[in-house]
């Protein structure tokens, strides 16, 4: 690995009920199960890229209460250094998800600390900047500090990868300095008015974006760069929680770059890591380690 990764991004503790099915508004149903996990896009990413073998330093905010403690917690436990992850007087955010029989999520974020977060903060962080090789971005954080970390990053030459969700209209200045653009499909359609993946990456690519990954579920991904195009099947899995599958795809596909792979091979990685995560319960908990990676793309069996 040339340099480390950053994650600048959110931290929320995640409240999961599983449901037989999503309700209709104005319904009530009645749910199986309850748990807490320990989540956010960011915080999601950086701990898939550090099981993954990356050497990640992550940029959040949580606030000064019991889920901001057990969040950082969580990150240090799985090797991130969280010295850049500072305690604020507001609540820390949060994540309803109702997970259907299916695997199937829907999910509402509350910032809480995250949307706190600000380009004087990174600006004071500079110095993490200075040696990445990759710096990874959500829209879970105010735009405008995206924008300014997209910025940081290209001035210390690191690659920006940009995974826009929750999607949110983006302006031809940022799009410009993004590397990798990692949207799902509806993510892709908000963010060019079209419902073809080929398209919406085709649209991006114009935008000034250098390459764009549009992960299509179980269609597996479609990677385009340089005008070509390339599809990845999805890998067959018994689905459980599609929870994480997405930042899973992104942790993985930075620690592919940050070893000096292709963007090909980056997103080779990152359907394979996908395809782990939604096998098994919650967000973080499902993120696959490097040896279950390694498994699965040697042909053994990658779990039980």
């Amino acid at each position: 690995m040339t340099g480390h990764i950053v994650v600048v991004g959110s931290l929320n503790m995640d409240l999961v009920v599983r449901s037989p099915r999503h309700p209709q508004p104005g319904e009530t149903l009645l749910g199986s199960e309850f748990h807490t996990f320990s989540g956010g896009k960011g915080a999601n990413q950086a701990v898939a890229a550090a099981r993954l073998g990356g050497q990640v330093k992550m940029i959040g905010r949580v606030g000064a209460d019991a889920f901001g403690k057990s969040l950082i917690q969580t990150l240090t436990n799985d090797g991130v250094d969280t010295s850049q992850v500072k305690q604020l007087g507001v609540a820390t955010g949060v994540a309803l998800i109702t997970v259907d029989d299916a695997g199937q999520n829907t999910i509402v974020v509350v910032p809480g600390a995250n949307g706190e977060l600000s380009p004087p903060d990174l600006l004071a962080a500079e110095s993490v900047f200075e040696s990445a090789s990759v710096v990874v971005m959500q829209l879970e954080i105010p735009l405008l500090t995206v924008m300014y970390a997209a910025d940081l990053a290209h001035r210390h030459g690191a690659r920006v990868v940009l995974n826009p969700a929750p999607a949110q209209p983006l302006g031809a200045t940022l799009l410009k300095q993004v590397d990798a653009l990692i949207p799902n499909q509806p993510e892709a359609a908000l963010l060019t008015g079209t419902a073809s993946a080929s398209e919406s990456a085709k649209r991006l690519l114009a935008s000034g974006v250098r390459s764009v990954i549009v992960t299509l579920g179980d269609d597996g991904v479609l990677v385009v760069e340089n005008e070509i195009e390339t599809h990845l099947p999805a890998h067959r899995v018994n689905v459980v929680d599609t929870t994480a599958a997405g930042d899973a795809f992104v942790g993985a596909f930075a620690v592919a770059l940050a070893e000096g792979r292709s963007t090909r091979e980056a997103a080779a990685w990152g359907n394979a890591a996908g395809a782990l995560a939604v096998t098994r319960a919650g967000a973080q908990p499902s993120l696959p380690t490097r040896d279950e990676l390694e498994r699965l793309f040697s042909g053994s069996p990658a779990f039980p």
